[in-house]
């Protein structure tokens, strides 16, 4: 591949961007509105929590209130752990959403009439599945100290909550940092897929074919500009989620920017081969929304936890990349994730863009059909 070659298609796609007022208002003005449309609370329904119990009393009446919590509907226990280390793994992994701590003298507090304390531990990166999961935990744990026969005057147990990662359970902290994903899934989209078609239908295709010009230099040059787009929206949908919605980032921008450019160059690669293949914009930008902008939406865990989606569901999400991406998002802005608890997301994300890069070459022939 000849440098050259490349920069002159790059070139090319740059001054067509300029010329296309609808491409230059989805590239710069799109994020801007999608920010402020979606940067407020979304309710879903929660259930079926993923919970872990640290039990040191191990007595008939600790085993009741965790029995309680697993035939509530609300919480399904995950396992025991055998420490507080085990917590902490537990939750900043996303193996478990809730943790349940019961000390060792639980049972003889509550048998001497003293106050007994339980602690629970929520994950509040999903600041919506935390507040539900705080009312439901507060319900069980009354109906079992009711069955336990406990009806002092003082409540017998004094459950002690504490939220992690997002501690004032703002909508925004949690909606936010996925809106990234979805604002460059539409430049993805939207721009890309309309590259090669709009070259096939305005004739300038079989000029470029004529020309010593190979596959992948014509892919790359056409993804330089709007890789780079990418980016500066990206470094701009950071500082407004960061600066007016007051979201912490808690991580590496570093990493965020490097798994962004992961995902950038997977969905770029997607939209091109989606042009090549359609060889008409209309065809392209309806391909391009039904394949990558709306599973983003609806099947990342943007808007709706998987965990509460059907078995069939949860198994199509895992071939979606902006699932990987949105969990990362949300790690390194609540949670601080470093690349080592990032590393099998980024591995499957470059995985994702090398494969459809390497496709998109393979299907552009440079003959006329």
């Amino acid at each position: 591949m000849k440098t050259g070659r490349i920069k002159a298609i790059a070139r090319k796609e740059l001054i067509q961007i300029k010329r296309d007022p609808l491409s230059l208002a989805l590239a710069f003005l799109m994020p801007v509105i999608l920010l402020f449309i979606f940067g407020y609370a979304i309710t879903v329904d929660v259930d079926r929590l993923k919970t872990i119990v640290y039990d040191r009393d191990m007595s008939s009446l600790s085993r009741q209130i965790v029995r309680g919590l697993g035939e509530s509907g609300y919480f399904t226990i995950v396992g025991h752990v055998d420490g507080p280390g085990a917590i902490d793994g537990a939750l900043e992994g996303g193996s478990a959403r809730v943790a349940i701590s019961i000390p060792e003298d639980l049972s003889k507090n509550v048998r001497t009439g003293r106050q007994a304390h339980i602690q629970v531990i929520v994950d509040g990166s999903d600041s919506n599945t935390a507040t539900i999961a705080l009312g439901y935990l507060n319900t069980a744990l009354e109906t079992a100290a009711r069955r336990a026969g406990l009806f002092a005057a003082k409540p017998p147990i004094d459950v002690r909550l504490r939220v992690w990662y997002n501690p004032e359970l703002r909508s925004r902290n949690f909606i936010a940092p996925g809106l990234i994903a979805i604002i460059m899934t539409i430049i993805a989209a939207l721009l890309t897929s309309l590259t090669i078609a709009r070259e096939w239908e305005r004739g300038t295709m079989e000029q470029l074919i004529s020309t010593p010009l190979k596959p992948p230099e014509l892919i790359i040059g056409k993804l330089i500009p709007y890789f780079v787009i990418g980016i500066v929206d990206t470094i701009a949908s950071i500082i407004i989620v960061v600066a007016l919605f007051g979201v912490p980032l808690k991580g590496s921008l570093i990493l965020l920017l490097f798994i962004s450019s992961l995902f950038l160059f997977g969905a770029l690669s997607l939209g091109i081969l989606i042009s090549i293949l359609t060889k008409s914009q209309l065809a392209a930008s309806q391909a391009a929304v039904i394949s990558s902008y709306l599973p983003a939406l609806l099947l990342s865990g943007f808007m709706f936890s998987i965990s509460n989606m059907p078995a069939p569901l949860q198994a199509i999400t895992y071939l979606i990349p902006a699932r990987y991406f949105v969990s990362s998002l949300k790690g390194i802005f609540l949670k601080g994730s470093t690349a080592g608890m990032l590393f099998t997301e980024m591995g499957l994300l470059a995985l994702f863009g090398l494969i459809v890069f390497t496709v998109a070459i393979k299907r552009f022939k440079k003959r006329v059909a």
